[in-house]
């Protein structure tokens, strides 16, 4: 951007004492501001009028006022000091971090991982972030271990750790109008065991004596449902990471998957930035899809 007469960047320093001059009327008092002589305010103003080709400063009397064209360079000063700083502080602010290292399931980083990112680079905007995409026993354990700042985990609705994002309850997934749920054995695809769906749909069809064949266990939320959407198995998944294309049911031959809470969790000695406070607000901020 030019102003007047200047075709090269304007000195900050410059455009500083020639603040402090606006701010206190003299060139005595923009010294005392700036902590510099008088002599060499004076110096960077005639600097300042020479580079410009415009008069800024005008005689009243013993006092030296702003001209026309003075008073709009103090305009445009405030504005371009305004973002030097603030350019610098938001610089300083982020660089003093590390990376925010966050862990997530499979299975929710397509639902709620976004979100929580999104809210993050909204509050921070040149941060840093990690992802790691595991189980949650083993984000866990990163946790614990200081390897992890935050991760979205799943606790039973009974407990009390985490700070609270979605309430969801588990379902089964089909392809849509898969007639599988009629064939015996069952084919499943699920989650390891220690998914707390694994468990409770082997533990349920035990208990009404439904025959099953596990196909197969993976951490992969896109294995899941590839299998399901080729219409092989059917699955035992968190109702909010059911992808449109696929359909979540209940059906009086399989039994009843339990309700979840999902939580953001943070690492025993946390990240920098990460406080209850800011915990509290990502975690509201998360809607369920």
């Amino acid at each position: 951007m030019q102003i007047f007469g200047y075709s090269a960047p304007m000195d900050i320093d410059i455009l500083r004492s020639f603040l402090a001059f606006v701010e206190s009327g003299s060139f005595t008092g923009a010294a005392r501001k700036t902590f510099k002589t008088q002599s060499a305010i004076s110096m960077q103003m005639k600097r300042l009028e020479e580079e410009g080709g415009r008069a800024l400063f005008a005689k009243d009397g013993r006092n030296l006022v702003l001209t026309d064209d003075g008073k709009l360079l103090a305009n445009y000063a405030r504005r371009i000091l305004a973002l030097h700083d603030e350019a610098l502080g938001t610089l300083k602010a982020v660089g003093e971090h590390p990376p925010l290292r966050i862990g997530s399931p499979d299975d929710y980083a397509d639902s709620i991982l976004p979100q929580l990112v999104r809210r993050i680079k909204a509050d921070y905007p040149e941060l840093r972030i990690t992802l790691t995409c595991a189980t949650s026993s083993n984000l866990r354990g990163r946790l614990d271990s200081g390897e992890l700042d935050l991760a979205i985990l799943t606790r039973n609705p009974n407990s009390d750790e985490g700070y609270l994002m979605v309430h969801d309850r588990g379902t089964w997934m089909t392809a849509p109008g898969s007639t599988l749920i009629d064939q015996n054995p069952l084919p499943l695809v699920l989650f390891g065991e220690d998914c707390k769906f694994h468990t409770t749909a082997i533990d349920g069809l035990d208990k009404l004596e439904r025959a099953y064949e596990l196909q197969c266990t993976t951490t992969n939320a896109c294995v899941i449902q590839a299998l399901v959407r080729s219409d092989q198995a059917i699955s035992a998944v968190a109702s909010l990471t059911v992808p449109a294309d696929l359909d979540a049911i209940s059906h009086p031959e399989l039994p009843e998957l339990p309700a979840i809470d999902v939580v953001l969790m943070a690492a025993p000695q946390s990240h920098s930035l990460v406080t209850p406070q800011w915990l509290r607000t990502l975690s509201a901020s998360i809607e369920s899809p």
